[in-house]
């Protein structure tokens, strides 16, 4: 008992809360906690003290498979943030989504993770948008590798929340499509490549629900569609 205490103690208080806090907010599955500590907006993120070299191992202690491994990664992207190492923030925050993604599809009947995945992707596009911007600053030229790698894993997302059929609609990960189509859209425009767009829509326009959504992201996808329609001439649409 006593060496566990030590144990425990030779981590940051800070770090262990944090952490807890993290499992509660799994446990209860509060989606909108979690969203918040796993936010890169989020006051905990400028806090020194979560940053430990043990940090990993006290994940796996304390969590579960893959939320270990979110985490962790996310203790890690705060700390390359701080340390002004983009890059690194970048890589880490492509791990959050895929471990929480992972950990999400196994989550049957349940959509109460949406408003993490909504969090963690859009943290995802800015890091990368971020890197981009810092590659055409450093090497005076444009690369877009790191914005195409984060529209990938977010493809991904979308295809776990449209693929949310059988579910009763009330559980369904299908409310999370037009959020994700919004930042897939935001980073296809940036590369140019608006062909992409093109099953996006058709998805949300065949959908059952495209009237349900809520209305903020109705209006950025009815904002992203017309400026499509306006790349592509057609007047009567935009």
């Amino acid at each position: 008992e006593n060496s566990h205490v030590h144990y425990i103690m030779s981590y940051s208080q800070d770090l262990y809360q944090y952490l807890n806090q993290v499992e509660r907010a799994l446990q209860i599955k509060n989606g909108y906690e979690l969203s918040e500590l796993m936010s890169m907006k989020d006051s905990h993120v400028q806090n020194p003290r979560l940053q430990h070299d043990n940090a990993e191992s006290l994940c796996q202690n304390l969590l579960e498979s893959p939320f270990d491994e979110m985490s962790a990664a996310h203790i890690r992207c705060a700390g390359a943030v701080a340390n002004g190492n983009i890059e690194e923030a970048c890589a880490c925050q492509m791990i959050v989504v895929q471990s929480f993604l992972k950990g999400f599809q196994t989550q049957k009947e349940e959509n109460w993770g949406l408003p993490v995945l909504f969090t963690v992707v859009l943290d995802l596009r800015l890091l990368a948008l971020q890197v981009e911007s810092l590659h055409v600053t450093v090497r005076k030229k444009k690369d877009s590798e790191t914005l195409e790698r984060a529209a990938d894993t977010i493809m991904s997302c979308f295809r776990v929340c449209v693929s949310d059929n059988r579910t009763s609609l009330d559980n369904s990960k299908r409310w999370g499509t037009l959020a994700i189509v919004n930042q897939l859209f935001k980073i296809y425009f940036k590369l140019n490549k608006l062909p992409l767009c093109k099953p996006l829509i058709r998805a949300i326009d065949s959908s059952d629900i495209k009237d349900d959504f809520s209305i903020s992201h109705l209006v950025t996808y009815r904002y992203f569609v017309g400026r499509k329609a306006m790349f592509d001439g057609e007047y009567q649409t935009g």
